[in-house]
Formats: C-alpha cells, structure tokens, sequence
C-alpha cells in the first residue's frame, strides 16, 4: 500500500457481517476510510457504517451483487466519486449452499457458487488494477483474497463445490500476484479455518464450530476478529515484501 498523507481506502466485499464487518471495523480503528459491499441486509450494513463513523472515519455502504458485472462496476464507481481512490481491496463476498453431497448437487448451485465465489472476485481486482496498477497511473495498493481452508481440506460430504470455488481463489491469488507485482500491488489470500459466523446457518448448521472444534488443535473455533487482523496485517506496510502467498487462520487445522 502506498504512504499518502490522507487517510487509506480500504474497499471489503461483503462487509455487513462475519469477517468482513469485523475487518471494517479494525480498519476504522486503524485510520482507513471504508467501503463495504453487502447484498440483502442493508440494516447489518448501515450499522457497520455506523461503527466507522463513530471512530472518525468516512464509510460508504453500496448494494452489490458479486454475481452481476454491472452492480461491481457501478460499485467501484460510486468509490471514486466518494473516496477518489481504492488503497486496498479485500475479496472477502462469498456465498455458502446447504451441505450435500457431490452427487446430489445440481447445477444451478454450483453455477451461483462459482459466480460469486470464484468469478465476482476477479471481475473486482479487474476494477482494482485500473485504479492501483503503475500502467494506468495508479500509486499501487493491495488486493487480499478471502480463501477457506477447505480448499485443502475439500470439505467432502459438506461442500466439495464451495472448496472447489475456493481453490479458484487460490490458483488466481498466484497468477494475479505474479502478473501485478511490477505495478505495485501486492496480492495475497487468507484461508479461515472454523470462524464464528453466521454463514454457517446458509450451510444448514449453525452450530457447525462447535461441532468440529475437538478437531483444530487449539481445540476452539476462531472469532472473525482474528481473521480480521491477519488481513490488516497484509495490508500494512509490515508486509511490504510479501506477495502471492498464504496465511492460514486456522488453529492449526
């Protein structure tokens, strides 16, 4: 991320809940001006507003839909018109369908899943490079990835398309990394392990953590707080040689 004298803008995908609010309000906390994305709840995401701009910070709320190009481009515009400028981006907006398994997964699912998960990610750091990149008179910036770690563990039985969606995020965050790296972005991903959020009640089981905790060596669940830090971590200047890689925040698992 580049230094400027006013304040960073830091843009997170989905970001009325889970990680992606709790990043938004560490990033107030930490001097950046916000912008989040949300798709149904506006109320969720009016009081993630409400947060930053409790900390003196600048926060903008915008409907978009990770599936549909226009809504992600009218997204990246209405950042221009409010900020002027995109520091970090934070691909964070994914969807989770009921467990099943592989068999008896049907199309439509698996194309949704793929289209939020895998293809809305890269139609947003297309928007990022335009306004970060050296080759479109951009200051450079950061581009974080919101993997999962069932793209190594394939979460059978659960969710095979989603960590299949997941390892896309991943195989893209190396490509991406590589391709962006003399234009002064750094991109990077975080895999979460079992993390305390209500996406887990789109999956069918709300409870989901805290059955499977006795199998993550530090033997709990995570909070989205966590995962949070890891991303504001990325994003600072402490990892400024630090591109196309990993960071589980897993427990261990």
């Amino acid at each position: 991320m580049n230094t400027l004298t006013q304040p960073p803008i830091i843009l997170i995908t989905g970001g009325s809940r889970g990680v992606g609010a709790a990043t938004a309000r560490l990033a107030a906390s930490r001097g950046y001006d916000v912008a989040i994305s949300y798709v149904r709840d506006e109320s969720a995401a009016r009081s993630v507003v409400t947060d930053v701009q409790a900390l003196g910070r600048r926060a903008l709320a915008i409907r978009a839909d990770n599936a549909d190009p226009q809504q992600i481009a009218d997204l990246f515009a209405a950042i221009d018109r409010e900020f002027g400028r995109l520091d970090v981006l934070v691909n964070n907006a994914a969807m989770l369908a009921p467990q099943s398994r592989l068999e008896d997964l049907d199309f439509t699912r698996m194309q949704r899943l793929f289209t939020v998960n895998a293809i809305g990610p890269i139609l947003c750091a297309q928007q990022a490079i335009k306004r970060m990149a050296y080759r479109h008179n951009g200051p450079g910036g950061v581009v974080i990835n919101i993997s999962s770690a069932s793209a190594r563990l394939g979460s059978p039985n659960e969710y095979v398309d989603y960590a299949a969606t997941k390892g896309a995020i991943e195989t893209f965050t190396i490509g991406f990394a590589k391709e962006v790296a003399r234009d002064g972005i750094r991109v990077n991903c975080i895999r979460p392990g079992h993390i305390y959020t209500d996406m887990h009640a789109s999956g069918g089981e709300p409870g989901r953590v805290d059955r499977v905790k006795d199998s993550i060596p530090m033997g709990r669940g995570g909070q989205p707080e966590e995962v949070a830090r890891a991303v504001l971590w990325l994003a600072s200047a402490e990892a400024s040689f630090i591109t196309g890689t990993f960071l589980d925040v897993t427990g261990g698992k």
